[in-house]
C-alpha cells in the first residue's frame, strides 16, 4: 500500500511539474514528491501520510478537473497514516515494532 501511494504521488508530481500545470503551484508538487519519496521509504509515515492527505483534500476543491484520484491518494495516505509504516521502514529500523497488548478484564 505504502508502495503504491507513495509511487503514484512521485509520478503525478513529476509528470505536473514537466507539464507545466499553471493551475497547481510548483511548490505543492515538491512537496508531495518529498513527502512521495518518505512514504516510498517509510520515514515518518504517519506525518507524510497526513500531510499527503491534507494536500490531496486541498486540491479535490481546489483544482478543476478530476476529484476522483485526489479522493483515491487521500484516503489511501490517510490509512498509511493510522497504519504506521510496516515492517520493511526506516522507521520500523529505527523504532522497532510497537505491540499493544489487550489484557482480559478478569485478570
Amino acid at each position: 500500500m505504502r508502495l503504491v501511494a507513495s509511487m503514484a504521488l512521485i509520478d503525478n508530481g513529476i509528470a505536473r511539474l514537466r507539464g507545466g500545470s499553471p493551475t497547481e503551484p510548483a511548490t505543492v508538487l515538491v512537496l508531495a514528491i518529498c513527502l512521495g519519496i518518505l512514504l516510498l521509504t517509510g520515514l515518518w509515515t504517519p506525518i507524510a501520510g497526513a500531510l499527503v492527505a491534507i494536500i490531496e483534500l486541498w486540491a479535490t476543491f481546489s483544482l478543476p478537473g478530476d476529484p476522483w484520484t485526489h479522493i483515491l491518494l487521500g484516503t489511501l495516505c490517510a490509512a498509511l497514516a493510522l497504519l504506521g509504516p510496516g515492517a520493511w521502514s526506516v522507521d520500523a529500523r529505527l523504532f522497532g515494532w510497537k505491540r499493544i497488548a489487550i489484557r482480559d478484564r478478569r485478570s
